[in-house]
């Protein structure tokens, strides 16, 4: 499609494969690299080699966002290439150090899970296996940092550079309005709704440990996905799975679906106060230990929401915090 080719490189994730982009245009460019895996890197390699290309023929690597499953391969691809590595100007910091970054994280996270009723021993053991995964990440150096509106040039097009934060917070999205296409990664995805993962604001490191001030992703999400809505795109290439040909009725249904999720945790708090863990297990039994994190993400990004219109109220006692319907 338009010169662009989507490359299906495996995970290690329950996500499945990945979608990298390759753009036959000069220069020669990959959008995403899937994670730092030697499977990942020979299906990379095959997948090049059918369309006549092979690594080292790559000049430019532009990273969509801070997850492992897309910009795991950066620096193995950069050092034999030679490419540019291109990302936006507030995920560079975090990409040139991805280790000490992710460990800033997984601290954000394990004070929100305790404050939120998550057992230590599952926080304990999420930590462990948060370190071990980050093997499937790395550190590079950014050699171009985009700003949200620049234009990324090409010889026969042009994307504009659209910062959209929610999913994570350095989500970017590339537009090319003249042919109506939009790269989107996991910024909108087809058969999956996108989660808000509660991430440390890039750029700032304050308040980022505090649960009394946690980043709002859901609410940060809906916001960009309106931005997105307006956009007169013909299609939006994701992270996952197919092309997307109705963005904007797409988008009218996560939205929806935010407020019916939010509806049955106001029921949920109306019928007693609750942590967020406590409405996870509600809502989902086992998989709210199992993916503890993700699960805590998406109560705590709908629950702000009924935090914002008044409708419930954060109660906090020795440690713990509850919520309960406001009045």
């Amino acid at each position: 499609m338009h010169g662009i080719h989507r490359l299906l490189i495996p995970t290690p994730f329950a996500v499945g494969t990945v979608n990298c982009y390759l753009v036959e245009d000069e220069p020669l460019t990959l959008l995403d690299t899937g994670p730092n895996s030697g499977k990942a890197l020979d299906e990379l390699e095959r997948a090049l080699a059918a369309r006549g290309h092979r690594i080292e023929d790559l000049e430019r690597i532009v990273v969509s966002h801070q997850h492992m499953d897309h910009l795991g391969l950066v620096d193995i691809l950069a050092r034999r290439s030679g490419a540019e590595i291109c990302a936006l100007d507030l995920l560079a910091p975090l990409l040139e150090d991805f280790a000490a970054e992710a460990e800033r994280d997984d601290e954000l996270a394990e004070t929100l899970m305790l404050a939120h009723g998550i057992p230590r021993d599952v926080v304990t053991a999420l930590r462990s296996v948060s370190r071990a995964y980050r093997g499937w990440g790395t550190s590079a150096t950014v050699d171009r940092r985009l700003a949200d509106g620049d234009r990324l040039a090409f010889r026969d097009r042009t994307w504009e550079v659209q910062h959209r934060p929610g999913h994570s917070p350095s989500d970017t999205i590339f537009w090319d309005e003249e042919r109506s296409v939009l790269l989107g990664a996991d910024h909108l995805i087809g058969h999956i709704s996108s989660n808000p993962v509660i991430s440390r604001p890039l750029g700032g490191r304050s308040g980022e440990h505090d649960p009394e001030r946690r980043p709002h992703a859901l609410e940060t999400y809906v916001a960009s996905l309106q931005l997105t809505r307006a956009l007169p795109a013909a299609v939006v290439l994701p992270g996952h799975g197919e092309p997307v040909t109705e963005h904007a009725k797409l988008i009218d249904e996560r939205f929806a679906l935010h407020e019916r999720r939010a509806r049955r945790i106001g029921r949920l708090i109306a019928e007693r106060p609750r942590s967020a863990y406590e409405i996870a297990q509600a809502m989902w039994g086992t998989v709210a230990v199992t993916q503890a994190y993700l699960t805590l993400s998406e109560v705590l990004g709908h629950v702000d929401l009924l935090l914002s219109r008044g409708a419930v109220v954060e109660v906090e006692a020795d440690g713990l915090v509850r919520f309960e319907t406001a009045g």
